[in-house]
This record gives C-alpha cells, sequence and structure tokens, in this order.
C-alpha cells in the first residue's frame, strides 16, 4: 500500500494537517530531506476533525495545485504553515487565501470546489492515512519497495533514509538510463 513511485529506492511519505503545529514543524524538513537525496517525497492530506479550518486550506491547496501549479501550492502550504497562529477561524482562512492569491497575481475563485472534486481528493487521502492506521499528524513514512518505516520524531529522518537507502539494492530506474546518454 505504501511504496515508492516505480523505479524509485526510496522516498517520503508524509501526511500532514495545516493547522496542525508539529506538521507546520515538519514541512521543511520533510522537504529538504527530499532535495538532499534526490528522491521523492508524497504528500497527503489528513485533515483531523478537531481542526476547524484544516479542511478548507487542503482543498484550497488542491485546487490550486490541480488548477495553476503544484509550486504554487507548495507555496500555499508553506504560506498556511508559517501564519497559523493568525488563522483562527474559517473566516480568517478564507481572507488569508484571498489575500495569498491576490499577492501571487491571481484572483481566488468566489467557489473554490463546485463540484467536489478537490474535496474528494482530500478525503481519499484521509481514507488511505485510516487504512495505514493514521491517528496523528504528521505521519511520515519512508518507503522501499519492500517495507515502510515510520518516522515519529523528524530529527530521525535523514538517519532513516540512510538506513533505507543503505538496505535497499540500486535500481535501473529510467532517469539513470536517461542521464547515461550522451547530449546532442
Amino acid at each position: 500500500m505504501l511504496k515508492p513511485p516505480a523505479g524509485e529506492r526510496v522516498a517520503i511519505i508524509e501526511f500532514e494537517d495545516l493547522e496542525c503545529p508539529a506538521c507546520a514543524h515538519a514541512f521543511p524538513i520533510t522537504r529538504a530531506a527530499a532535495e538532499h537525496y534526490k528522491i521523492p517525497l508524497l504528500h497527503h492530506d489528513f485533515p483531523l476533525s478537531m481542526h476547524i479550518w484544516s479542511r478548507d486550506a487542503a482543498v484550497i491547496a488542491r485546487y490550486i495545485q490541480d488548477k495553476i501549479s503544484p509550486q504554487m501550492a507548495e507555496d500555499y502550504r508553506r504560506a498556511v504553515f508559517a501564519n497559523q497562529n493568525s488563522i483562527a477561524s474559517k473566516e480568517d482562512m478564507q481572507n488569508f487565501s484571498r489575500h495569498f492569491f491576490q499577492t501571487h497575481g491571481r484572483e481566488m475563485p468566489f467557489v473554490v470546489d463546485p463540484t467536489g472534486q478537490f474535496s474528494r481528493e482530500v478525503q481519499t487521502d484521509y481514507q488511505l492515512g485510516e487504512r495505514v492506521g493514521l491517528t496523528q499528524t504528521p505521519t511520515i513514512f519512508v518507503v522501499t519497495p519492500r517495507h515502510w518505516v515510520q518516522v515519529t520524531d523528524v530529527s530521525q529522518l535523514y538517519q532513516t533514509i540512510d538506513t533505507a537507502l543503505a538496505e535497499t539494492p540500486a535500481v535501473a530506474s529510467s532517469k539513470m538510463r536517461r542521464a547515461s546518454k550522451p547530449q546532442r
């Protein structure tokens, strides 16, 4: 159920809640680790029911990802985490999001998810989290084609990746084959 993308030895899978302070702390660490090791980071939304605006924020992030760009969605998530303390209600979330769109030269649609597509995507992530037994956020896994390890202390992420890479034989991926071809 939890595996890296085809052709990859190791990946990070992260379940996060945009209203979770621990997720805000883990966000830059998981991104830095993925960049450092040049491994995929697979993100999943897991908005906890005790948080009043996290599901709305996740739906807006999905809208941005699917309709504008994945990079802008990543920037949005980063901005939400950086501003968690100033977002206390659903109205604050809407105002924050509207301002984010404006500062990025975009207009936020009056209805972000008229068909429910993005809400269903968030719900699909949530259901995957339930199937693997999630009860909290962030939940971070280092996965290989054969197994996965949950990282309960984000300070152990790099060590866990090192171990997974050492235990997993190299895979001849299409990226590696392309890199070895001479450029014309």
